[in-house]
């Protein structure tokens, strides 16, 4: 069992911060398939956020849930321009 150092409402916060900024996204699929993403945080709901993932051909709009986030499946990352 994992140790949860964050609560809903932390997390929900942390997001807000990020809403319309470039992000890092790792999602864990689960059977060993983790996918990442490049996304930009659109819009916040109180159950779950909505992403938009940066991919030059296709628009994609994908909504995970904050226990997702609480859990560990979908790790958020502010991304580092260099």
């Amino acid at each position: 069992m994992r140790k949860i150092n964050e609560n809903i409402s932390e997390i929900k916060e942390k997001i807000e911060e990020l809403k319309g900024k470039e992000v890092k996204m790792q999602v864990n699929r689960g059977r060993k398939k983790i996918e990442n993403y490049e996304a930009i945080i659109e819009t916040i709901y109180p159950s779950v956020f909505t992403v938009k993932l940066k991919s030059p051909n296709v628009v994609e709009i994908m909504s995970y849930s904050y226990s997702e986030v609480l859990c560990g499946d979908v790790k958020i990352s502010l991304k580092k321009f260099v």
